[in-house]
Parts: structure tokens; C-alpha cells; sequence
């Protein structure tokens, strides 16, 4: 938290702005991109998104107010700006949010960006069943390593539903896995 409030105290002045913007970057941007890019699938959506992510944190750093670590603000704003990314995909294309990921699923084999081989190919198609909020949890769990607590500040849920979403999604994926 210390390394935060020097972090954010640079960000919110004018003269130290722009290279503390360059050093919140070199901090977080691998790990942001990793969580859009686990949401929206696509590698070119997820540039996009975390693009946007960047500007909403630039233009709103003085916004954030301490109640939680800034990473798991950032984290909250990323989450949201895939959300909001793939119901305007599917709005725009006139399909459901289903649709689009199927659809997207689909063209991941294509993906040039997609190092994955037939396992995490499948895994990826079992999370695709899942209900959002399933998957987030599963993602922040499963490949992010988060903490509950961590999940709990980003999501704004209790960790008691998490850990229910998290079990519930562990055992779906499971059951997917073994019946294909």
C-alpha cells in the first residue's frame, strides 16, 4: 500500500504525471492484458480493451480513493471495459453474448496469438459454458491465483459467494471435460 499511495501521489501531480503513467504501465500492463485477454478471447479485442482500460485509469486516477489496493482497482475497470467490450460485439453483430463467444471460440484455433495446444483449446471451450460471472471467478482464481479477498474488492462480492461460484464453475468444467 505504501508503494501505492507514492505511486498515485505521482500520478496525480502534474509534474510527475506522465512518467508515473509510463511506470503504472510497465507495472501492470502484461498482467491486465492476460486477464482482458482470458475474457474476451480475441488478442486484437483485448489490445483494444486494454487500451481503454489505460485511458479510464489516466483520466480518473484522481477518482480513486484507497479503499482498496490500487491493482485491484484497475483490475475492476479492466473487468468491466471486457464486459462492456463483449455486449457491444454482440449488440453490434445482433447476436447474444453466447453467440459471440461461441463465435469467437471458434475462430481461436485461427488466432496467430493462440499458443495453446487440443487441452487448453478444450478448457477453453468448457469455460465458454459457464455463466460470466463464473468464468471471471474461475480466471482469477484458476490463472490469476487471486486471493478471495482480492476477488472480493475487484468483483465487489462476498467471498462466500465466490468461493460457491469458483466451486460450483470447477465442477461444471470438470463434468464437461470428462463427458466430450
Amino acid at each position: 500500500m505504501q508503494n501505492d499511495a507514492a505511486l498515485i501521489s505521482k500520478l496525480t501531480s502534474k509534474d510527475t504525471k506522465e512518467s508515473a503513467f509510463k511506470e503504472l504501465l510497465a507495472l501492470y500492463k502484461e498482467r491486465l492484458y492476460w486477464h482482458i485477454r482470458k475474457i474476451v478471447i480475441s488478442h486484437d479485442d483485448a489490445d483494444d480493451v486494454l487500451q481503454n482500460t489505460f485511458i479510464k485509469v489516466y483520466k480518473n486516477i484522481h477518482n480513486f480513493k484507497g479503499e482498496s489496493k490500487l491493482f485491484s482497482w484497475m483490475y475492476r475497470i479492466a473487468t468491466n471495459e471486457a464486459i462492456t467490450h463483449l455486449k457491444h460485439n454482440a449488440k453490434l453483430k445482433n447476436i447474444t453474448n453466447e453467440e459471440l463467444q461461441d463465435q469467437t471460440l471458434d475462430n481461436l484455433q485461427a488466432d496467430v496469438y493462440f499458443e495453446g495446444n487440443e487441452i487448453q483449446l478444450k478448457l477453453q471451450q468448457a469455460m465458454a459454458t459457464l455463466p460470466q460471472k463464473q468464468q471471471l471467478v474461475f480466471n482469477m482464481r484458476y490463472f490469476d491465483d487471486l486471493k478471495y479477498s482480492e476477488m472480493s474488492d475487484i468483483l465487489e462480492t462476498s467471498e462466500g459467494a465466490l468461493k460457491a461460484s469458483y466451486h460450483i464453475a470447477v465442477k461444471k468444467i470438470e463434468a464437461y471435460l470428462t463427458n466430450d
